[in-house]
């Protein structure tokens, strides 16, 4: 398939652009075959990832100097984005690789980078604990400890909702090293599947991206080195915020390929499809539909590559303005996403309803693109949050 002319609202530099022809050409030949049965039986797409990392493209983050490409923040939400567009499941690969690295990227030694990014570099994967079942939205509400005995942390606890649980080789941990001090008593670590104590509990059974295991971690007396620390003690929360603000847009790339590819599928569709004689392409209402999903996209394409590229520069006001771009593109691609699908579904009559399509597992997992990484609600907040500090620094 031809790749989909833009608005050129955001005009991409050729090496990007070139980027997004060669992993569309990718996941079209060795994804797209495979995501209907991945969603059907909910296993892990081994394909996706085995042609990801083939091509380099499972990690694209990690820095040259760990052995990785060291793509830029929009170059990682392109491949992300051209993924999900044929498979939501497996654009979680990508995406949570970079989920479960970047507070090590931002915060990190140098001996824990050179320890661990590696291992990302060379296809073994990485995952993000921060939810417990007791802690979601509330995060600084966490219950896991860490107690330091000697030249070791000893983690006790559990996490939950952690995708790519199982799989992962490597695991980014908030736990409370000083639970008198709240938010500021938690501390980030990075956990081995193979540490004494750590293991990995049942799967949820889920509504859509099937094909990621979400799955529950338990650390009872595990014991890790005292330097897999990342950073110094009590900023650990800290990091977590500033690892959503780096990878809040990637979501909203998940979210705006889950639409892309549901529109795509939906053009192609009320062409081929025939009503009182004519394609139902040619009423005026479908014609209105398809102009509504495209401008959304669009809008929500441009939000999400504003994010990523202010993400790579940094933010030189603490990470406020950041924060409020991640979350406001994250929440408004995902409501894209989940509105986009919808109407996927509905121009394809009783059929998008059935498994025979693909929109309907595309509606399906939408859905979590305006949950995870932070509610849309919680994005919200920091959005509101962040405009009142802005409005105050203006008096």
């Amino acid at each position: 398939m031809a790749l989909t002319p833009g608005f050129d609202l955001f005009q991409l530099p050729e090496e990007h652009q070139e980027l997004r022809a060669v992993i569309r050409d990718l996941a079209e030949k060795e994804i797209a075959p495979h995501a209907a049965d991945v969603d059907e039986k909910e296993r892990f797409p081994q394909e996706a990832r085995d042609a990801l990392e083939a091509a380099g493209f499972a990690a694209i983050h990690v820095p040259e100097e760990y052995g990785g490409q060291g793509a830029d923040s929009v170059a990682a939400c392109i491949v992300i984005e051209e993924v999900a567009r044929v498979c939501g499941s497996s654009s979680l690969i990508p995406a949570v690789n970079k989920l479960g690295t970047m507070g090590l990227i931002l915060k990190g030694s140098e001996e824990l980078k050179k320890q661990v990014l590696p291992d990302i570099a060379n296809g073994k994967m990485a995952s993000y604990a921060l939810t417990e079942r007791g802690a979601g939205s509330d995060a600084a509400g966490m219950k896991t400890r860490a107690v330091r005995d000697g030249d070791e942390w000893v983690l006790n606890g559990s996490k939950c909702f952690i995708t790519n649980g199982g799989i992962s080789t490597w695991y980014t941990v908030m736990a409370v090293t000083d639970p008198d001090k709240g938010a500021n008593g938690i501390s980030a670590f990075m956990v081995r599947d193979d540490d004494p104590g750590f293991r990995v509990g049942g799967l949820e059974h889920k509504m859509g991206i099937k094909g990621s295991p979400t799955a529950e971690l338990y650390f009872e007396d595990c014991r890790i080195p005292a330097d897999r620390m990342i950073g110094e003690e009590g900023t650990g929360f800290k990091t977590a915020l500033e690892t959503l603000d780096h990878t809040r847009p990637t979501i909203g790339a998940q979210a705006l390929g889950i639409a892309q590819g549901a529109y795509d599928a939906a053009v192609q569709y009320v062409q081929e499809r025939e009503q009182f004689g004519k394609p139902i392409a040619a009423f005026q209402n479908t014609q209105f539909m398809l102009a509504d999903m495209r401008t959304k996209i669009e809008a929500a394409r441009l939000m999400v590559y504003t994010a990523a590229a202010n993400a790579e520069r940094g933010s030189a006001d603490g990470g406020g303005r950041l924060g409020l771009m991640a979350a406001a593109a994250k929440a408004f691609a995902s409501d894209v996403a989940m509105e986009v699908t919808t109407n996927a579904v509905q121009l394809f009559g009783g059929y998008g309803f059935t498994r025979d399509f693909p929109v309907e597992r595309m509606m399906r997992d939408a859905k979590i693109t305006q949950i995870y990484e932070g509610t849309n609600q919680v994005c919200n907040m920091v959005v509101g949050r962040q405009l009142l500090t802005e409005g105050k620094n203006k008096r």
